[in-house]
């Protein structure tokens, strides 16, 4: 079956429907590629409507930066909000508060495949691993996209997973980020609506200097019924559906502030209120997890001296983080949700878009 990398959806954006959130100035491309250094690829596993459809699934990658990530590692931190979840590394960041390989998302029975083609990516730049030096902790991160896919068919490969490193690689720093139905998000649902890829970025000043914070989320998540837009309306699918909330979020955040791994927990926590404001409550079902990484504070993993200097935000300011956190990840939702394209998968199923409830349906 075919895999795309980088293929747009297609789909307008948030901001488009009039879907803005908060009172902060996005970055240029209002996507986690403002932070400067990042990149963002897909590779979307799309099959053939005449062969069933039954595969609608595919990884998305991210890279803090395009450099060596085992030797030079992210600071970064997680934090989770309902763990009903099945990811890998999170422990190890938490514990050691780095990153040493890109972040892959994919669906929730494809992350070991993925998380072997990091280790693969891994060791081919930095042979030493696991021999000379220490392992390496890969970091994947999942949503269930079996309502649309046939997850059971295991059809992401690591080199699906390749692709979407690849794309990520070959993107030009601060290109943008293609949302909607592609890469991870092709098969994902939210709130009884189409859902998938999203992204958005706030602009901030400190000391004179711009600085962003960007977030990416994978959004799968939310009872039908319950979406609520920016000005306190509510969109429901066009058929009732009693559907309990499940499904998961995972919210991925880039800054070029610096921050230690306790600022960046307290600042990714925060995605919480961004999810409440579209109208999740974290349901027993729904694994909601966020992860966040800094590219302005650094490991070195050669590094010989006992003692290392490490810049951080005067907390007094931290407040300006925590709004560009919640606003970006309340808009970051709606823009997955407002640029998914339709997507027939597995038995004929289909998600309505929000797109055309905007346009031509009615909201309360």
């Amino acid at each position: 079956m075919p895999s795309t990398p980088n293929s747009a959806d297609g789909g307008k954006r948030a901001r488009a429907f009039g879907l803005a959130c908060g009172r902060l100035t996005p970055g240029p491309r209002n996507a986690i590629t403002d932070v400067p250094g990042v990149r963002v690829g897909h590779a979307t596993l799309d099959e053939n409507l005449f062969q069933g459809g039954a595969i609608q699934t595919g990884v998305t990658a991210i890279l803090p930066h395009a450099g060596n990530l085992y030797r030079d590692k992210p600071v970064a931190a997680a934090d989770v909000l309902n763990g009903f979840g099945k990811s890998v590394g999170l422990m190890q960041v938490e514990e050691l508060g780095a990153l040493e390989t890109p972040i892959l998302l994919t669906n929730t029975l494809s992350v070991g495949t993925a998380s072997t083609a990091l280790v693969r990516h891994a060791i081919a730049a930095n042979p030493d691993i696991g021999r000379t030096t220490a392992t390496v902790n890969p970091v994947v991160m999942e949503c269930n996209d079996g309502p649309l896919s046939d997850i059971q068919a295991l059809a992401v490969t690591e080199a699906h997973a390749a692709a979407a490193l690849s794309a990520a690689l070959n993107q030009p720093d601060g290109a943008e980020v293609a949302v909607g139905s592609i890469g991870a998000g092709r098969g994902m649902s939210c709130f009884g609506f189409k859902g998938g890829i999203g992204t958005s970025s706030r602009r901030l000043k400190l000391d004179g200097k711009r600085h962003h914070l960007g977030v990416l989320v994978l959004a799968n998540f939310g009872r039908p019924g319950e979406l609520r837009l920016p000005d306190g309306r509510r969109v429901a699918p066009p058929a009732g559906d009693d559907a309990p909330e499940k499904g998961s979020v995972i919210v991925i955040a880039a800054t070029d502030v610096p921050l230690d791994h306790r600022q960046l927990r307290r600042v990714i926590r925060r995605a919480g209120v961004g999810l409440a404001r579209v109208g999740s409550f974290w349901g027993h079902g729904s694994g909601d997890i966020a992860l966040g990484f800094t590219t302005a504070n650094r490991i070195d993993h050669d590094e010989r001296a006992d003692i290392v200097a490490l810049r951080t935000l005067n907390e007094r300011r931290i407040d300006a983080l925590f709004e560009a956190m919640a606003d970006a990840t309340q808009e970051a939702v709606l823009d997955a949700l407002a640029a998914a394209m339709p997507v027939v998968g597995r038995d004929g199923a289909t998600r309505p878009c929000l797109s055309d409830a905007l346009t031509f349906g009615s909201t309360e």
